[in-house]
């Protein structure tokens, strides 16, 4: 079924007033669009690793970016610290990874792939890669240069708007989470 035949089989609800168009929501989309391209839905990915998505998007970050604290993980994968500590020591359970040691100026311990961690990862890279040739298949190069960097812009702009309404809310007196205050921090990183 084609998107088109997918929105003609679903109409809007008539038993609601102006009902909210969610084929035409474009976060709404995203999230559809995300749940589809979720690592671990990927059948070929259960072959290298029993893995869950979080502990898969933290190992991929700290092959990229390692050795890495579990702070800048959160960061650039944009996971809640509560998660990326999880799945740091979810990885550390299966050896995974390996802690440097902390020195006198580190606020916090940094970690890096073990090697078999490395071998895990370079087999999700590997397969990654040949997954985005098969996604992309229909999309030129300029298409696909046009979508990175519109996805940057929505990314900043939700940031903006997430930590906007956070602080507002904070203005007010009233108390905000500790997902809202991550926000926060990482718009204040993210304009500095």
């Amino acid at each position: 079924m084609s998107n088109k035949m997918r929105k003609a089989a679903f109409t809007l609800n008539a038993g609601i007033t102006k009902p909210y168009d969610l084929y035409n929501h474009l976060p709404y989309r995203v999230a559809v669009a995300s749940n589809l391209l979720a690592i671990d839905r990927d059948a070929a990915i259960k072959q290298f690793t029993e893995l869950e998505t979080r502990e898969i998007r933290v190992l991929l970050n700290i092959g990229s970016y390692g050795p890495i604290n579990a702070a800048d993980i959160a960061y650039q994968s944009r996971l809640d610290p509560y998660s990326v500590n999880r799945a740091i020591n979810c990885l550390l359970k299966l050896h995974y990874l390996d802690e440097e040691k902390k020195t006198e100026n580190q606020r916090s311990k940094l970690v890096k792939l073990s090697d078999l961690g490395t071998d895990v990862y370079k087999k999700i890279t590997c397969y990654l890669e040949q997954r985005t040739t098969r996604l992309t298949a229909n999309l030129t190069s300029e298409e696909q240069m046009t979508l990175l960097l519109l996805l940057e812009k929505l990314e900043l702009q939700a940031e903006q708007v997430l930590a906007d309404t956070a602080k507002d809310i904070e203005a007010q007196g009233k108390t905000i989470t500790r997902d809202q205050k991550e926000v926060i921090r990482w718009h204040k990183r993210t304009t500095s």
